[in-house]
């Protein structure tokens, strides 16, 4: 299977387990790795044959309008079956990174998931 990866994408989101926390989007970092075969895309030249990342993009600077979280795993799991519903990829793996402990560069979580 082919990859493509968007990586390290800056959105802004509410999320945390205390509401203090939600109350205010703060700055995550997402990385996105879609699996796609990309054979007909690279035979034909046609975006439509591959995963459009700018979409993919668009729609995740987006994702978090209105919308709240107390855990990145739910985050991250509502972001992966976003990504093979709406766009077509076989599998895809996500990593979000939050910067909510001082002390340390960042806190990570990174799931996989594939199309049923």
């Amino acid at each position: 299977m082919d990859t493509i990866t968007l990586t390290e994408l800056e959105v802004y989101y509410c999320v945390g387990v205390p509401d203090a926390e939600r109350a205010q989007p703060q700055r995550l970092l997402l990385t996105v790795e879609m699996q796609h075969d990309f054979t007909r895309a690279a035979a034909s030249d046609d975006l439509r044959e591959t995963i459009d990342y700018y979409a993919v993009s668009r729609r995740l600077l987006n994702f978090g309008d209105g919308r709240s979280w107390k855990l990145i795993e739910k985050l991250a799991a509502d972001i992966a079956a976003m990504v093979l519903t709406d766009f077509g990829a076989a599998a895809v793996s996500v990593e979000v990174k939050k910067f909510i402990i001082p002390e340390a560069r960042h806190v990570s979580v990174r799931l996989e998931r594939k199309r049923d």
